[in-house]
């Protein structure tokens, strides 16, 4: 398989199993909020692990290989699709979780090859952002559970957002405080992680660092500036802006109700971080980096911004209920976050073919 014709199968191969694990893994998730559908108890276990592994792992992954430009770098993807097909189908957890480790390893191996030939902060910042994926993935492969290495798992998706938005604030001009403010958060991000944030310490310093990573992108990312744009610039910028504010409720939730003292504090931070900042960040770029990886033409529509309101309503209404442990609101929050996903793909899916047209 080569040149760039050759792979354009593979890539959309590779989306469709993520799309798969994001499937399974909100299947897992509604069984966890209290609907009782058919075989969800064997997904619900798999939940997280389909959603950060599965899902963003392959497409994070599949995102570097096309940004390399090199056979070798499609093995990160790969193997993140296939540790997700191992899960689904029923062999022993551990051998899904050495094919998440294998590809992190080859994710972290194509990052660091870029860092030597291009040392720069955001690359660096990339860097550590795939290790804490490998290093999470060793962890749960060597038998810790899923909220032990949880911390480790947020610093992968929070550090390659923060990496690939830093790469972006180069286009402003520095201000002062920037690189100190950025450092600090990512040195207690990564601590907090190696304590793990059902310590309480370690959920302290987790909090803390997703503030002072909040406070960084709303002083020196460049959405300050489209926002103020229109069309498809404005579109994107309103994802980061709603993305960064659940960020920064996500730090005050760990501070505030710790999953060491709040009944559900720890599902109620995951889901700020992981619904309200990641999902946006992929609502915001799907539009660039879908026309890039799987060479389709999307173009921007108004529409886009009913399954955006939908998906935030539905990690406020999460939220809310865990603070009030309230389960039906609990339940409710789960079909409304999988009816923005819908929606946002039905419409994406539904510009293709009218541009194809």
């Amino acid at each position: 398989m080569t040149g760039a014709a050759g792979r354009i199968p593979l890539r959309v191969v590779l989306l469709g199993l993520g799309a798969l694990a994001m499937l399974t893994g909100l299947y897992g998730g509604l069984w966890r909020s209290g609907w009782a559908l058919p075989h969800g108890v064997r997904l619900a276990e798999l939940h997280g692990p389909l959603l950060v592994c599965g899902l963003f792992g392959t497409v994070i992954s599949l995102e570097r290989a096309v940004a390399l430009g090199r056979d070798a770098a499609y093995a990160a993807p790969v193997l993140a699709a296939l540790g997700s097909l191992c899960l689904l189908a029923g062999v022993p957890p551990a051998v899904g979780a050495l094919a998440y480790v294998l590809a992190a390893a080859a994710l972290s191996a194509a990052t660091l090859f870029i860092t030597t030939r291009q040392p720069t902060l955001f690359m660096a910042t990339l860097s550590l952002g795939a290790l804490s994926w490998l290093v999470g993935n060793l962890l749960w492969l060597g038998g810790h559970s899923v909220p032990d290495v949880t911390g480790w798992w947020l610093a992968f998706l929070v550090l390659t957002i923060a990496g690939e938005r830093l790469e972006l604030s180069r286009l402003t001009a520095p201000k002062r405080g920037s690189v100190a403010l950025f450092g600090a958060a990512v040195v207690l991000l990564l601590v907090g992680a190696a304590y793990g944030i059902l310590d309480r310490g370690g959920a302290a310093m987790t909090g803390l660092a997703l503030i002072a990573m909040t406070a960084w992108l709303v002083h020196h990312d460049v959405v300050r500036i489209t926002l103020r744009q229109s069309g498809q610039t404005r579109f994107m910028a309103a994802c980061m802006a709603a993305g960064y504010a659940w960020l920064g409720i996500a730090g005050v939730l760990l501070l505030a109700a710790p999953p060491a003292t709040a009944t559900f504090g720890y599902d109620a931070a995951l889901h700020a971080v992981l619904v309200g900042f990641v999902l946006s960040m992929v609502f915001g770029h799907a539009l660039i980096i879908l026309p890039a990886v799987a060479r389709v033409r999307l173009a921007y529509r108004p529409i886009l911004y009913a399954p955006l309101a939908v998906l935030h309503a539905s990690v406020l209404l999460r939220i809310v209920s865990d603070l009030l442990a309230w389960s039906d609101g609990r339940a409710w929050s789960g079909p409304l976050t999988v009816v923005a996903l819908v929606g946002f793909v039905a419409t994406l899916a539904g510009a293709a073919a009218a541009n194809r047209a």
